[in-house]
């Protein structure tokens, strides 16, 4: 088993390498600076392995740390009337639970696993007890630093503290040997993540920080005694998974759902766009150049640009107005309400990332437009460039701007119902909003243009526009924690937006001729 695993991790560490080194040379700076083929070249290889090793552990233990200071830190400071050690320990049962649920590791699919026991021919087994143990001592090594260092800011006892991280693997082993029982019982069929583990999981995370808000929770005892039962499961199931003999059996139904799944869903979502698109023979636009170009763009794509941002206002403007429904029936909250809204306005950034729709804007651009035109090279000349970016600036900007309207709206009407603002206050939450959605129709566009992520087949293959996205969602998850008044965050934003807006379209007048291609 040793040996498979040592076989497996050198797969695992091969194809990080030269992943890491293929992005890498789509870095503009980089791609001149790099060999053309920058695998044969001991050095780089081996500064790509320090890079995958740093990542590996960093995964270790970064995702270990956002788990407990987002779910058992920050979230756990909503002051119940319970002591934190009995809260603390209650929100940790349910979580290990949904964590339970959602994910287990060893029958997760993967290229890695596909190399190994199809290509490779490796022992489907030991093949999976190898990569299943490996990961439960990641598990135990990752939690362990924070069991320890929350059991002690919540008054734990150190021996607990220690056997946590035990629970947590006991609790995934339990979930493994039920998988591979039912793997049994149903003659080899696997089971799938459906919506029902994930509607449980809602309803346990609402158990989680619902009921101890309530005035209800498990007593101390009973929940580490819970805790505790799951070790003991995890001892029973060793049994079960060691005398299971169809592991073979089992991966090959996993890697079948999994590259069938990628097949459906990309042949799914090709025929899905098709019927989003009219194609009504009368659409027709009275407009000139490329503002006609643009209008009928607009008409032909207009349920696949405004379905989704239809859905997500009406969202929006529901749950404001469940919002509006408790404060008028519970009145004595009103006024913790209303210090929350004036001093959280940066959390509404995280709110903002995730409802914008300029990556499935420019994506549609892609496929249906600029990647025929592309090959003409007037469309590439930097006044074509800039009035094509003006134009569409103007489009995504109408899209993202409806709920964040509904939104900015809303909590001027929650502020009012809570115990009302200044004008000023009512002014710069609405202001500060839109301008938010401003940022990211900017910011997403002049990305496609600096950085054209998308291929022939319409995959994101520039490792640059990935990194790129990736900070943008860590620094809106930052922005999310800092409390500031409303008035000074507002102006900052708005100053932002301007001096980005400005910035963006200068390099987009400036570099897009060059960059804005069709990627080999």
């Amino acid at each position: 088993m040793l040996k498979t695993l040592r076989i497996s991790r050198s797969i695992r560490t091969t194809y990080q390498v030269n992943s890491i080194l293929y992005s890498l040379k789509q870095v503009p700076i980089l791609k001149n600076l790099l060999p053309t083929y920058p695998y044969r070249v001991r050095g780089l290889k081996v500064f790509a392995g320090i890079l995958s090793l740093i990542w590996d552990i960093l995964k270790i233990f970064a995702g270990k740390a956002l788990y407990f200071f987002v779910f058992l830190g920050w979230a756990g400071g909503f002051e119940p009337a319970f002591p934190a050690n009995q809260v603390y320990l209650y929100r940790l049962l349910f979580l290990t639970i949904i964590g339970t649920l959602i994910n287990t590791s060893f029958s997760e699919a993967s290229y890695q696993r596909y190399y190994a026991i199809n290509l490779l021919r490796m022992n489907a087994r030991s093949y999976t007890l190898s990569h299943f143990w490996a990961e439960m001592t990641k598990v135990v090594v990752g939690f362990l630093p924070f069991t320890l260092l929350f059991g002690w800011l919540n008054s734990i006892p150190l021996w607990f503290n220690l056997l946590l991280p035990g629970c947590i693997v006991g609790a995934k082993m339990t979930k493994m040997a039920l998988e591979l029982w039912r793997f049994d019982k149903h003659d080899g069929a696997v089971a799938e993540r459906n919506l029902m583990r994930w509607g449980i999981s809602v309803v346990l995370l609402l158990l989680a920080y619902g009921l101890p808000m309530a005035g209800y929770i498990l007593q101390e005892e009973i929940t580490m005694g819970l805790l505790i039962a799951m070790i003991l499961l995890g001892l029973l199931s060793i049994q079960q998974i060691l005398h299971f003999k169809a592991y073979r059996q089992l991966n090959q139904q996993v890697l079948a759902q999994f590259f069938d799944g990628i097949d459906t869903v990309t042949h799914q979502a090709q025929d899905n766009t098709h019927k989003l698109i009219s194609a009504a023979t009368g659409i027709t636009s009275n407009k000139k150049g490329f503002e006609y170009l643009n209008d009928l763009f607009i008409k032909r794509h207009r349920k696949l640009l405004w379905r989704a941002t239809w859905s997500i206002s009406g969202v929006c403007g529901a749950s404001v107005l469940a919002g509006a429904v408790v404060l008028l029936l519970f009145p004595g909250i009103q006024s913790d309400v209303r210090e929350v809204i004036l001093h959280t306005l940066p959390f509404w950034s995280f709110i903002l990332y995730f409802i914008n729709r300029g990556t499935g804007f420019t994506r549609a651009l892609f496929i249906n437009c600029d990647h025929s035109l592309l090959t003409y090279s007037f469309y590439k000349q930097p006044k074509t460039v800039l009035k094509l970016f003006q134009i569409r600036l103007r489009e995504i900007t109408k899209i993202n701007a409806v709920p964040a309207m509904i939104l900015g709206l809303g909590l001027d009407g929650l502020l009012l119902i809570s115990g009302g603002g200044t004008w000023i206050e009512y002014l710069v939450i609405l202001v500060t909003l839109l301008s938010m959605s401003l940022f990211f129709s900017i910011h997403y566009l002049t990305l496609y243009y600096l950085l054209q992520p998308f291929n022939a087949g319409t995959e994101i293959k520039s490792g640059t526009y990935q990194f790129i996205a990736g900070a943008t969602y860590f620094v809106c998850y930052l922005l999310m924690k800092v409390e500031l008044p409303t008035i000074l965050f507002g102006l900052l934003c708005i100053a932002f937006c301007l001096i980005y807006s400005i910035i963006a379209c200068a390099l987009v007048y400036q570099l897009a001729p060059k960059t804005f291609r069709i990627r080999q």
